[in-house]
């Protein structure tokens, strides 16, 4: 059978972005992991730190895959990043000080508030977001991967769920690199990725009904 196969980060830049690999029906993870070393053996020095992904969600190494699998080898956030979803207030005290590192001369932090106020000018009485919460870990480390990759940044993210009340922190991020420019850049990136890419969905309470849609639609 044929599998997708993706990797980040470091691993992406010893193997390949994406690679199709031919397994045998009863394969697992683990034989997948095996056939991209043997291909690429500059990977198998880290395999110890590798999680593994099916269907957008962490998978077992034993989990057994199928025909047209994708499935992600994902090294670990290794700036001491945090991802988080919470059904309460975000703190975000914690968030930064997770991030503290002697290294890092430059921090930054975007919190992106529930207001009172939509783009069409309708007044708001509540956000409510739901999650895929599984898959939403997932992507949320990918991205911190790859911003840690390109910036040698430091990434933690807290993002509301449920209720969220005006005036509350919804999500926050904040970036932690070496110099400002690499902070500011990381922290911006991070943002844009997940109004793109992570499933979690907003939904704005009005006087005159209520209306889904995507965080940043």
């Amino acid at each position: 059978m044929q599998i997708t196969v993706r990797t980040f980060a470091i691993l992406r830049e010893l193997s390949a972005d994406r690679a199709v690999i031919e397994l045998p029906p009863s394969a697992r993870l683990e034989d997948a992991w095996n056939a991209m070393a043997d291909r690429y053996p500059a990977l198998q020095a880290h395999r110890s730190f590798v999680r593994a992904a099916r269907a957008g969600a962490y998978a077992a190494w034993d989990a057994a895959l199928s025909e047209g699998d994708e499935i992600a080898f994902l090294p670990p956030v290794s700036g001491g990043s945090t991802m988080t979803l919470t059904d309460g207030p975000i703190d975000l005290a914690a968030l930064e000080a997770a991030l503290a590192r002697p290294g890092h001369g430059a921090v930054v932090t975007f919190v992106g508030r529930a207001r009172d106020i939509a783009d069409d000018g309708r007044g708001v009485l509540e956000l409510e977001y739901e999650a895929y919460p599984e898959m939403a870990i997932a992507v949320l480390s990918e991205i911190a991967a790859e911003a840690e990759a390109r910036w040698d940044a430091a990434v933690g993210v807290a993002h509301r769920t449920g209720i969220v009340p005006i005036g509350e922190a919804a999500v926050a991020i904040v970036t932690a690199a070496p110099h400002r420019a690499g902070a500011y850049e990381a922290n911006r990136y991070v943002i844009e990725a997940i109004k793109e890419r992570l499933p979690i969905w907003k939904r704005e309470r009005f006087a005159d009904g209520t209306e889904w849609k995507r965080p940043g639609a």
